[in-house]
C-alpha cells in the first residue's frame, strides 16, 4: 500500500518545512529553496519494492541541495534514479552539470554533495536503490552520476516504460512479487547504463572502461563457478593476468575481492527474497561458494548478520 504525503492540508507558511521533512523521510535530508513559498504545492506517493522504493513526486518549482553537513551522520548510502515526466530538471554533482528532459533519466548519489532543481511545476518518478544493491550490478556506479541517460529508445526506454507501469499494478502484488519487481528494475537499469555509449566517456579512458565492462559481464555470468580465477578471466577476455590486475588497481579492490563481493550480494538478494525457497546451502552453492562455513563467515563480515538472520528478516516483509 502506498504511503502518501501532500502539502494540501498545511498552511502556506508551514509547507516548506513540512515538505523538507517528507523528503528526508522518503529519501534522505536535503536543503530546500522554494522560489514562491506561499504558492508552493507538492504531493508524493511511495511504495516499497523489497529493499528499493519507487515514488511519484509532483511539486511546484524547487531547488534541492545536499551538502557536507548532511553527510556527517549518514551511514547507508543510496542512489536515486530520477525520471522527469512533465518538465526539465537540472542536476550538478562532482563538478559536472546535467540538463535532463522527459526523454531521459539521471543517477544521483547520496554520499556526495549535489544540487537538483526544476523551474516550474514538474512530475518525477524516483527509484531509490541501496548502494550495495546497485554495486552488485554495476561496479563504481558513482562514475555515472555525471551523465544523463537516454530514455527514448533501446534498453533505456524499456527501463522507463517498465518504471511507469509498475505503480498501476502494485496493488495486485504481494511482498514477494514487489521484491521480484525491484530486482528486475535494477537489472534493467544496469543494462540501460551499460548500453549507453556515453558511459564509455565517464571520467575514464574508453579502452580501460570497455575492458572493464567486458570483464565484469563475464564475471557475473560465471559467478556460479567455484573455480573462477583471475587466470580463467584473463584467458576468456583475451588479456594478460597482469593487465587484469592493473585494471582493478584503481578501484582499490582486487579481482578476487570483487568476485567475492558480487557473490555475497547475489546471495544476499536471494536470502532476503521471500519468494526464494532454496536452502541457505543451496544459495551459497548456486553462487560459487563450495564451503558453507566459509560462506557464513564471509557473509557476516560483509553484512553484519548471519545468513540465517537475513533469511528471517526477508520473511518478515
Amino acid at each position: 500500500m502506498s504511503i502518501r504525503h501532500s502539502t494540501a492540508e498545511s498552511p502556506g507558511y508551514a509547507r516548506g518545512r513540512y515538505w523538507e521533512q517528507v523528503i528526508a523521510l522518503t529519501y534522505f535530508p536535503l536543503k530546500l529553496d522554494i522560489p514562491l513559498p506561499e504558492r508552493f504545492n507538492a504531493r508524493l506517493a511511495v511504495d516499497s519494492l523489497g529493499s528499493l522504493s519507487l515514488s511519484r513526486h509532483q511539486s511546484s518549482a524547487i531547488r534541492y541541495a545536499r551538502d557536507r553537513r548532511h553527510l556527517v551522520k549518514e551511514r547507508d548510502e543510496q542512489f536515486l534514479v530520477t525520471v522527469p515526466e512533465t518538465g526539465e530538471i537540472d542536476f550538478s554533482q562532482g563538478g559536472h552539470d546535467v540538463h535532463c528532459t522527459p526523454s531521459g533519466f539521471i543517477l544521483q548519489r547520496s554520499h556526495e554533495p549535489y544540487e537538483f532543481s526544476h523551474r516550474g511545476d514538474n512530475s518525477l518518478l524516483v527509484l531509490k536503490v541501496p548502494a550495495p544493491v546497485l554495486r552488485a550490478h554495476i561496479r563504481e556506479p558513482d562514475r555515472f552520476c555525471a551523465l544523463g541517460f537516454d530514455a527514448s529508445k533501446g534498453v533505456g526506454a524499456l527501463f522507463v516504460d517498465f518504471l511507469r507501469l509498475v505503480p498501476s499494478r502494485l496493488t495486485e502484488l504481494n511482498e514477494a512479487g514487489r521484491s521480484a519487481i525491484g530486482q528486475q528494475l535494477v537489472d534493467l537499469l544496469a543494462l540501460a547504463i551499460e548500453a549507453d555509449d556515453r558511459a564509455l566517456k565517464s571520467n575514464q579512458s574508453c579502452v580501460r572502461t570497455a575492458h572493464l565492462r567486458r570483464i565484469e559481464s563475464y564475471i557475473r555470468r560465471q559467478l556460479h563457478d567455484p573455480d573462477l580465477s583471475p587466470q580463467a578471466i584473463a584467458d576468456a577476455c583475451g588479456i594478460s593476468v597482469r593487465y587484469l590486475h592493473q585494471l582493478f588497481h584503481r578501484s582499490e579492490q582486487t579481482v578476487t575481492q570483487w568476485i567475492r563481493e558480487q557473490r555475497l550480494h547475489a546471495c544476499n538478494e536471494a536470502l532476503r527474497n521471500p519468494a526464494n525457497h532454496q536452502t541457505i546451502a543451496d544459495i551459497a552453492y548456486r553462487w560459487g561458494f563450495s564451503d558453507q562455513a566459509q560462506f557464513s563467515r564471509a557473509y557476516k563480515a560483509q553484512f553484519g548478520i548471519s545468513p540465517r538472520e537475513a533469511r528471517a528478516l526477508g520473511r518478515l516483509r
